[in-house]
């Protein structure tokens, strides 16, 4: 199993190299990684103390991992033990990294190599971390074989695992061994855990939780108004939607384009000028953010769809929805992050494909999420919502009171690591 894992590693190498011919991701995943070893063994010789290494997909798995990595920073504690302590941060999706490339809570924020034997060594080498965490679902074979035979700990932080994986089939041993190298595994909820304690994990699995729920109350708490869109809160009902794929645009821009007096926020998930030139094309009266930032005050309410055009301003926007639709769901990644919609007490809609996310089961049992198979849904839902003020506040509560009652997981997680945090040896 283990030769067929090397395989499939230089496989998707060898196609990340073919695509980069067309493809600006694959690129960018090639030229980020380009001379790495030199590039990782510059910038640590300028860094002192003891090393961190948090690893990340990409950028949701980095806002799940962000709550440990703030705590870590700011815990007087761990700053009395460690005080020189160095925090590197990788990625290994391009889209991560460019957007959090010049995050201030990292000292050195760097793209992770593929995982092969040579790379997992020369890595492991050059960071030198006394602890790695990683977050979710990042499990390297080599990697962790390296930090496990140096005596390393590693952590997997906001787990989730499901009876389906192949790490609970009678074949699935390889896949075992790299669990079990795991010092502390923190899961989302019991079925996790009882599909660990099953393989003779118990000893290091503990539940805390999701740590997104920390990061979205914290988002909510701190981020302040958006100065041209305030005028929102008295104009009437407004349908923030975010992370948006062609299969959602298609169903929005029909309900919307019949009913003029919504308002529509949109931030697709993707922000090429084709896909911003098809939004343009199919939704009523569309102004660009890039474009409501340059207007005059006669343009800053004259619009009924404003497309977001830009990366990193959605999760302050939700707070100005009467409803959300959140993407994704009619597309095979699965929906995306409901909770920076939900933890403002707005109800949140959207498609099918949501298994993998615990989070929208839940919010749909208790009310404060809908799920829509097509247009008729939409419109049945969305109609309801707008039409009845208590139906949408009932809705509402339950989307924030849920958020609220779940938080609480980088506190969990932070107890399990301190000791190895704290201590100087």
């Amino acid at each position: 199993m283990r030769l067929l894992y090397d395989i499939s590693i230089q496989g998707y190498r060898l196609l990340i190299l073919i695509a980069s011919l067309w493809n600006r991701k694959a690129r960018a995943w090639i030229e980020g990684r380009r001379g790495w070893r030199d590039k990782l063994a510059t910038r640590l010789a300028k860094a002192g103390g003891d090393r961190l290494w948090m690893h990340c997909a990409s950028v949701g798995e980095f806002e799940q991992g962000r709550p440990v990595l703030e705590a870590i920073r700011s815990a007087r504690a761990i700053r009395s033990a460690r005080p020189d302590m160095t925090i590197v941060l990788t990625f290994f999706s391009p889209s991560g990294y460019e957007l959090r490339k010049d995050y201030p809570g990292a000292d050195i924020v760097a793209y992770m190599p593929l995982d092969t034997p040579g790379n997992a060594e020369d890595f492991v080498s050059i960071v030198r971390p006394h602890l790695a965490i990683f977050i979710k679902y990042e499990h390297w074979y080599h990697h962790l074989e390296v930090l496990e035979k140096r005596g390393i700990p590693s952590v997997l932080v906001s787990a989730i695992f499901r009876s389906g994986q192949p790490f609970f089939k009678p074949w699935g041993g390889f896949w075992r061994r790299m669990l079990k190298r795991y010092a502390l595994i923190f899961v989302q909820d019991q079925g996790s855990r009882s599909l660990l304690s099953g393989i003779g994990l118990e000893d290091r699995v503990s539940i805390a939780g999701d740590t997104r729920f920390d990061r979205v109350c914290s988002v909510a708490a701190s981020s302040g108004e958006i100065k041209e869109l305030t005028f929102l809160k008295d104009s009437g009902p407004v349908m923030v939607a975010g992370s948006t794929w062609p299969e959602d645009e298609r169903l929005l821009s029909a309900y919307i384009s019949r009913r003029p007096g919504l308002r529509s926020i949109i931030a697709p998930h993707e922000i090429s000028e084709n896909r911003l030139s098809a939004i343009t094309e199919a939704f009523p009266k569309v102004l660009r953010w890039s474009e409501l930032l340059l207007a005059g005050p006669e343009r800053k309410e004259d619009w009924q769809t404003l497309l977001i055009d830009n990366i990193g301003l959605l999760s302050r926007l939700y707070r100005y929805g009467t409803v959300a639709y959140v993407g994704g769901g009619f597309h095979r990644a699965g929906i995306h992050n409901i909770l920076e919609a939900a933890v403002y007490g707005i109800p949140v809609v959207f498609g099918p494909v949501h298994r993998k996310a615990r989070e929208a089961a839940a919010l749909k049992r208790l009310g404060g999420a809908f799920v829509v198979s097509g247009a008729s849904d939409l419109e049945r839902i969305l109609d309801k919502l707008l039409a009845d003020a208590g139906a949408l506040a009932a809705a509402g509560r339950a989307s924030v009171d849920y958020v609220r009652a779940e938080a609480g997981a980088t506190r969990a997680v932070m107890e399990g690591i301190q000791g190895y945090l704290r201590s100087t040896s």
